[in-house]
């Protein structure tokens, strides 16, 4: 589960699975949020180590807890969206699945180039209405912060063992994922900052 299988980067070409990047640099993502004392806790750890990383908020997180999310992005870090409501897009109708993309983007309140669908699902058809507009973003590395059968210290591990330069690395800001997440994130930053990498928010895409 950790590692994004290459069928599926065969199959869907057009999103971001990893950077190109051969410098030492790691592309942090978090999942879910905002939520108080997660998130903030996890703006905390990127601090000590001047990291960047993207947020892919889910709308009425951010509805709910808007001074958290102002709080990302004062400490400069970017927005991404991750849906209102959190949808499945293989379980909901493309029109039920693009509003729901736009009430998020309201509720951000500003453009973000970026997307991400919740569970890593979207149908080819909602793809093909959102890549004009977005970056969809899926990931190198899927931490499983979220799973509660694994322990921290696999979860780390895991996460350090297919982590490499260019790595767009998935974390959850969540209260499921908290356990793990707490415990792994300010070690894989130690580990990877002490070996000279850099943790950076996602580049700007460009549109033609």
């Amino acid at each position: 589960m950790h590692k994004s299988n290459c069928l599926l980067r065969t199959i869907y070409p057009d999103f971001w699975w990893k950077s190109d990047d051969s410098e030492p640099v790691i592309y942090l993502t978090f999942d879910d949020g905002p939520i108080p004392e997660v998130t903030e806790f996890v703006l905390e750890q990127l601090d000590k180590y001047a990291a960047q990383a993207t947020f892919f908020c889910i709308g009425d997180n951010v509805r709910k807890h808007r001074e958290i999310f102002y709080k990302v992005i004062e400490a400069g870090h970017y927005i991404g969206n991750h849906t209102f409501n959190h949808l499945n897009g293989w379980k909901n109708e493309d029109v039920t699945y693009l509003e729901n993309i736009q009430r998020c983007q309201q509720e951000i309140g500003f453009d973000t180039p970026f997307f991400r669908p919740p569970y890593g699902r979207i149908k080819k058809s909602q793809a093909a209405q959102l890549l004009d507009h977005y970056a969809v973003v899926m990931w190198d590395v899927l931490t499983g912060d979220f799973d509660q059968s694994m322990t921290p210290e696999t979860c780390l591990r895991k996460t350090i063992q297919y982590t490499e330069p260019g790595s767009i690395v998935v974390f959850h800001d969540s209260w499921k994922a908290w356990p793990n997440m707490r415990y792994t994130l300010p070690r894989m930053l130690s580990h990877f900052a002490e070996r000279g990498y850099l943790f950076q928010a996602l580049p700007q895409p460009v549109y033609a």
